[in-house]
């Protein structure tokens, strides 16, 4: 008896000297000590850290936050979609997943043409054949089940939870359902769960009974759970109700696949991002090394000089764009060459310092397919130094609007993303290269830019960001805010922002982002500008120089820092 006594006494001391955990604080510009997820919702972001609370890794973290993103940001995150996830490990190695959506196999070049040759209006964005086949589900359970410590159905639960449950809708997002109801009454067979009897409030609860059923045979069943069984037979009723091609075959078939992290050098600075078939990693390092000469610092924040420059970089890079990116699996997108350093200054080498260049000049190439800006982007840090970079989309806003019924999740319209008439421009008035074509089984070309970066071999930032193509170019500007003009990473999310991207020929900035007197000048140099309330939507994370962990989650949209 005295035994028990004294060994239930040394149990409850111990449990006494145990480190009490954290508190989970949240907002937008919060400092941890311990962990950190920068998500689009603060519940994706809560799921996140509940999972590093629990032991799990920054991996298990980040798949916990992709699931909860399809549940609470139906917008852009989703499992009938596709992304790119970029990991850096505390030893400093890294690895890229490329979860990308593909064309099924019955897509043909010419599919959203006519008898004629022209484009069949909105065939490729509001139309069951606007969807490629879903990477999410596979390219979320490949990267866990390789680097992941917790097990799945303790990563994925907390997704279920708030699809059983309910969340609170932000008020952002009661309005983005309101403005789209008549979208999600025109494309579905039955009302989905985005549709109610009046308008959509803030605070008001969504419940997705149907999503929660598929992410829990996705638990139980791994991929069996969406690529084949009852999500897979909801998913080809869809597909014969809308007339769409997507095939038993085509997810059986799918496959995301693990990539070589593209990386750089800027001013000492390592930067690691991805490779196609997305073109944002290289645009990214184009940028950095075509403007490394050049003293960023002093020329002045959004002065004159420093516009002019980085608007001339980026011409040059899109017009690189244009001509060679594509699906590596498909085509050799010779991505040494366009990173060769001698290369890129003989690219420059025409740059005028006191005029903008015609862009008739800048070499000829026909600019890939449009991305929307409803993508979306989270960061996440672990307590041993781990870092997930991730972004992920399907396509517009809510994707093509349609439901499967039955199933709960939304389809992607990522077939625009081809060029879907080679030398034409689409209904956004950009044209795509032959590169990009539309190809049975083949990867479209993307924007999306996650990027860490690494300051004396130590973790530094991580970032990235939704808004199309304009998303190399604002990640760009987070590290040059970071590394140039020697900003926070709450200031350098923050501050305005601007883009060129060789055609349409003109700068686009944010209302107020740039002095009046700098506008004329640019006018003065031949440049035409265009205003815009919002470009990009950065969730990124800051290393200090104690090791704490401080948040840029964006002043743009609801994004949410979690961390403890």
């Amino acid at each position: 008896m005295k035994r028990t006594a004294i060994y239930l006494l040394a149990i409850i001391l111990i449990s006494g000297c145990r480190e009490k955990p954290s508190p989970v604080i949240t907002g937008r510009n919060i400092t941890a000590g311990h962990g950190m997820v920068v998500s689009a919702h603060p519940e994706a972001s809560k799921a996140g850290v509940s999972v590093l609370q629990k032991g799990g890794n920054a991996i298990d973290a980040a798949v916990a936050t992709e699931f909860a993103l399809s549940v609470c940001y139906p917008e852009a995150g989703n499992i009938g979609g596709g992304g790119f996830m970029l990991i850096r490990m505390s030893d400093g190695s890294s690895y890229m997943i490329d979860y990308r959506e593909k064309a099924p196999l019955g897509a043909s070049r010419d599919m959203y043409l006519d008898e004629k040759g022209n484009l069949k209006e909105e065939s490729s964005t509001e139309t069951h054949l606007a969807a490629g086949v879903p990477g999410t589900v596979d390219g979320m359970l490949k990267v866990h089940g390789k680097y992941g410590r917790l097990s799945f159905r303790e990563v994925i639960q907390p997704a279920i939870d708030l699809a059983v449950k309910g969340f609170a809708v932000t008020e952002e997002q009661a309005g983005s359902f309101n403005r789209n109801r008549e979208y999600f009454l025109k494309m579905n067979a039955s009302l989905p769960a985005f549709v109610k009897d009046g308008e959509w409030k803030a605070g008001d609860v969504l419940r997705q009974p149907d999503l929660a059923a598929t992410l829990e045979r996705i638990r139980d069943n791994g991929r069996d759970g969406f690529y084949s069984g009852k999500t897979a037979e909801m998913i080809i009723r869809e597909m014969k109700r809308g007339k769409g091609i997507i095939s038993a075959m085509d997810l059986a078939k799918y496959e995301a696949k693990f990539r070589k992290p593209l990386t750089g050098v800027y001013r000492g600075y390592r930067i690691i991002t991805i490779p196609p078939p997305s073109s944002g990693g290289i645009i990214l390092l184009q940028l950095l090394k075509m403007l490394e000469p050049w003293p960023l610092q002093e020329s002045g924040f959004h002065s004159l000089k420093a516009i002019h420059l980085i608007a001339e970089a980026e011409k040059r890079a899109f017009a690189d764009r244009a001509e060679y990116a594509g699906d590596p699996d498909f085509i050799d997108v010779h991505t040494s060459i366009l990173l060769d350093q001698k290369y890129l200054k003989r690219r420059f080498n025409d740059f005028d310092p006191d005029q903008a260049t015609d862009i008739k000049k800048i070499k000829a190439g026909l600019l890939s397919g449009h991305e929307s800006d409803e993508t979306t982007h989270y960061s996440v840090v672990d307590k041993d130094g781990n870092a997930v970079s991730a972004t992920t989309t399907l396509n517009n806003l809510f994707g093509s609007s349609i439901v499967v019924e039955g199933a709960g999740f939304l389809l992607n319209n990522q077939m625009d993303d081809f060029s879907v008439k080679p030398g034409t421009p689409n209904m956004y008035g950009l044209v795509g290269g032959e590169a990009n074509s539309i190809s049975p089984g083949k990867r479209m070309l993307s924007s999306m830019t996650p990027s860490i970066v690494e300051k004396d071999g130590k973790l530094f930032l991580v970032a990235g960001s939704p808004g199309g193509s304009t998303i190399p170019t604002t990640v760009f500007q987070v590290i040059t805010n970071v590394i140039d003009y020697k900003m926070d990473i709450r200031q350098a999310v923050d501050t305005g922002r601007f883009h060129d991207q060789w055609l349409p020929d003109y700068i686009m900035f944010e209302k107020g982002s740039i002095d009046s007197l700098v506008l004329e000048g640019l006018k003065g140099m031949n440049y035409d500008l265009k205003e815009r309330s919002v470009i990009g939507s950065v969730n990124a994370i800051e290393i200090l120089p104690d090791g704490k962990i401080r948040a840029g989650a964006d002043r743009r949209g609801y994004n949410t820092a979690c961390g403890y």
